[in-house]
């Protein structure tokens, strides 16, 4: 920074203006200037602008694509869980007149089975009856027997 003011401090001027001189290389340097911008422009920039203008783009197109796959998507997300609700709501209804079928056939087989151990019991039960009956009789039958034999030993 001091190299830079002792510089400045020394120069000579030589003529009019010194330092600051505006003569003919101002143009020329302004017209190097346009000349330069108009030549990168052509070289790198309008390269440059076309390539992020085709990005650009790609990018949007992709983006809409995705956007449409997207709407699909989601329509067929709508979709197959409206069949699915409706498949749930007939597996339930199905599982519920499966129920009730298993239910009447239940007790359709528990009338039959209690019909059934009723006639058994029934059944039993009239024999036991008619074996004690029976028994009754010849028991009966036994004690005349022992009673006329007890008399007759009894009056011997």
């Amino acid at each position: 920074m001091v190299n830079f003011s002792i510089l400045i401090s020394s120069s000579e001027v030589n003529g009019p203006g010194g330092l600051f001189d505006i003569d003919a290389t101002l143009p020329l340097v302004a017209i190097q200037f346009v000349l330069l911008m108009v030549i990168l422009n052509a070289l790198l920039y309008s390269p440059l602008l076309t390539i992020i203008e085709e990005r650009k783009e790609y990018i949007l197109n992709k983006l809409a694509k995705a956007s449409e796959v997207l709407s699909q998507a989601n329509e067929l997300t709508a979709q197959y869980e409206q069949e699915l609700s409706s498949v749930r709501k007939e597996a339930q209804l199905e599982i519920a007149n499966s129920q009730k079928i298993h239910k009447e056939i239940l007790e359709i087989e528990l009338n039959i089975s209690q019909k059934y151990i009723d006639n058994l019991l029934e059944t039993i039960t009239e024999d036991l009856l008619d074996k004690k009956t029976t028994a009754l009789n010849s028991l009966d039958t036994i004690v005349q027997s022992l009673c006329v034999e007890v008399e007759n030993r009894l009056s011997i």
